[in-house]
């Protein structure tokens, strides 16, 4: 048996071995096809196993790869790049390059690319890497390194990496150039990857305020605004980010700043932002006050773009009882009425004054501004069920709260006797719109003021 010299000389020189072979074995990559490369692949393979039963033999309680017995480093080679931990089970994909199944499994379900090469893949199969698999057991069986089992938990830290310094250079920029581009890079991440939006809020602390402290600048750039706004918008699609973000103190009074000022996208995406956020009924009283839903108002003013979001927004605000007066005084019926008449989402429109018009200020203002005019001929026209649901409920109520129900009535005969308006809706409208549209035709009845309702 050879002294303790000797086998520390020839321990030291079998890992300088293990190690060059190893790197040899692992630049093959596994998917060759010659039969040239394939026998020195072999022949490289047995020599590694005769390195390590060797080690074996000379230093039973050996770390192949790292100089301090007392501390096991997983050699790199064994690690996946994307996890940054030991490998369980290596799979190859077409660039040859090796990863551990589940990590690669999350990037390709969103990329197409190697993640070490950026090489555009052929395939997308996963071959498992059978030789490295052996390589790993049995260097963890040399070093008495447990190895984990394989496990089904959902990747969540892929494409994390980098995020915080993204934060960083955005709260307390280097440069003016480099804050646009780490904005411009966070914008991105936020909306390609699921798991960054989850991370960013519930693992980074003060990550809203770091993202928001540069839109309280006098002079803001305008490309850095729509960035950041952006990147809020794809922050507060996860449901559980809704309320952490509404309730920050920076996040309303800047949304409320950008639906004024901006470019149009950013304008928008502040909208598109408040929407998202008024989806759960204790963000909508925070939301609520009236400078934001003036300045959602003004957005819907505006029409194009900016309608379809900012009316959604206004509608989940005043489904609050309490919100519907702050939206009625900050001139709302108004806005609508002119925007339906002038033919432009009206459907949209009119389930917002629908809603309202349980309201009795919105109904004056409704009555005061001779809309019901305009309902009728919406009514008598071909349309979608839910636009002539809409507005017969409105008819309804303007006529239900009105306190010269009379004169009112004598508007609804007028249009039943000639057009058949609530009869025809009576019999062929959703089951809302008949309900409403049967007592209507029943007041006219009572009153004496229209015709029976026709049958058949």
């Amino acid at each position: 048996m050879a002294d303790s010299k000797t086998t520390a000389a020839d321990a030291v020189t079998l890992k300088r071995e293990f190690k060059k072979i190893l790197t040899e074995i692992l630049s093959y990559g596994g998917e060759s096809n010659d039969h040239g490369e394939t026998g020195v692949l072999m022949k490289a393979i047995d020599e590694a196993n005769r390195i390590i039963k060797s080690l074996r033999e000379v230093e039973p309680e050996t770390d192949i790869l790292s100089p301090l017995p007392e501390k096991v480093d997983v050699p790199k080679e064994f690690k996946c790049t994307l996890s940054k931990k030991i490998m369980i089970e290596p799979v190859i994909i077409a660039s040859g390059q090796t990863y551990e199944k589940r990590y690669i499994t999350e990037w390709l379900k969103l990329e197409r690319t190697c993640p070490i090469s950026n090489q555009v893949l052929s395939h997308l199969s996963l071959t498992p890497n059978l030789l490295v698999d052996e390589l790993i057991t049995q260097w963890c069986l040399v070093n008495k390194f447990e190895r984990p089992k394989s496990a089904e938990e959902t990747v969540t830290e892929l494409f994390t990496d980098g995020i915080d310094s993204l934060l960083q250079r955005i709260s307390s920029p280097s440069s003016v150039a480099d804050q646009a581009q780490a904005a411009a890079e966070l914008r991105r991440q936020t909306k390609r990857f699921a798991n960054v939006r989850t991370f960013l809020v519930s693992e980074l602390p003060g990550s809203i305020t770091r993202l928001l402290t540069p839109l309280s600048a006098v002079n803001l750039n305008l490309e850095l605004q729509e960035n950041l706004i952006t990147t809020l918008f794809n922050l507060s699609i996860v449901e559980k980010n809704k309320r952490i973000i509404a309730e920050n103190p920076l996040v309303i009074p800047l949304l409320t700043k950008s639906l004024k000022q901006g470019t149009s996208e950013t304008r928008r995406n502040s909208a598109a932002t408040l929407l998202s956020l008024s989806a759960i009924e204790s963000n909508r009283l925070i939301i609520g006050n009236s400078e934001t839903l003036k300045a959602l108002i003004g957005l819907i003013g505006e029409g194009g773009l900016f309608t379809t979001e900012a009316a959604s927004a206004v509608f989940n605000i005043c489904s609050v009882s309490e919100n519907r007066e702050k939206a009625v005084s900050s001139g709302l019926i108004p806005v609508l009425t002119n925007k339906i008449k002038e033919g432009s989402n009206v459907a949209e429109l009119l389930a917002l004054l629908a809603l309202l018009s349980t309201h009795n200020r919105g109904v004056k203002e409704m009555n005061d501004l001779g809309f019901i005019s305009d309902l009728l001929s919406i009514l008598r026209k071909p349309s979608c069920p839910v636009t002539h649901e809409n507005a017969v409920v409105i008819v309804f109520n303007m006529c239900d709260r009105n306190r010269d129900r009379s004169g009112r009535l004598k508007v609804l005969s007028e249009e039943e006797n000639q057009y058949g308006t609530f009869t025809k809706l009576a019999k062929q409208g959703s089951d809302r719109a008949v309900r409403k549209a049967e007592a209507i035709l029943k007041w006219l009845k009572r009153h004496g003021t229209g015709k029976a309702p026709q049958r058949g």
